[in-house]
This record gives C-alpha cells, structure tokens and sequence, in this order.
C-alpha cells in the first residue's frame, strides 16, 4: 500500500533512540541476547547503532549518569515501552529464558496470553531501566 491508498504519510518505523546509563551493558544486551549486529557507531558522541536486520535501535550514553531521571512509565512523559516480534509461542519461551539469564535485566511478567486471546507476550527492563516487551502472534 501507498499513501495514495492508506492516506498516511509515514511508511513504519526506521529506528529507536535511547539514552542510556552504561551504553556497553545496553549494548552487549542487545548483541549477546538479542543477537543485534553493531552496524555503527560514534565514540565521540557517544553512541552505536544496532539492528536486527528489521529495525534499527540507537543508543546514547548518557552524559551524567548518576543524576539522570530513570525511566518511569507512569510518570514521565514520553515512551512507555516498546515491543520486538519474536516468531512463536517457542521462541517467546527461549527468549523469557535467555532474558531471564541475561545479567542487568529484570522480568516484569513470563510469557501469558495478550488480552484473554491467543497472541502471547511477556515485559521486562533491559540494562538502562527501558521496558520491553516481546510479542509472539498467534499461529
């Protein structure tokens, strides 16, 4: 579709920026667990770019770490959370699992059904406080 058809003007998301407290232990989250490529990176800002060959995430080291504002989803304006496709019910259950395992994270909730239907997810925090949530659609 196009925007003659849809009537939108954007075309998807090219990627998500993150400030982030400590950018190697975000980094290595979402290298090492996630299995992220590093495409880019500008020491002098300081920043990287990762991908999963979908979409791309920048993250940003924060300048002043100790007195940054955390993340607070009920508080702050702004991003509440975002979410990661994974391909199945499985592949939902091998990433709780190797998020579970993965130091600097927590788990907010396991992999339960979405909304009472069959679609499954679970939330966590990654290194840096940022929710995330993955999803796996119903087969």
């Amino acid at each position: 579709m196009n925007q003659a058809t849809t009537g939108t003007l954007t075309q998807g998301v090219h990627h998500i920026g993150f400030t982030v407290p400590d950018l190697a232990a975000t980094r290595a989250f979402f290298t090492d667990t996630l299995g992220f490529e590093q495409i880019g990176e500008v020491p002098d800002y300081p920043a990287v770019f990762l991908s999963d060959g979908r979409i791309m995430i920048t993250l940003w080291q924060a300048a002043d770490p100790a007195n940054a504002t955390p993340f607070d989803r009920q508080n702050n304006i702004g991003l509440h959370h975002f979410a990661l496709i994974v391909e199945d019910r499985a592949a939902l259950d091998a990433m709780h699992e190797r998020v579970r395992n993965s130091d600097g994270t927590r788990i907010e909730f396991a992999p339960e059904p979405l909304g009472g239907g069959p679609t499954r997810h679970m939330m966590c925090y990654i290194p840096g406080g940022i929710r995330l949530e993955f999803i796996a659609p119903a087969t």
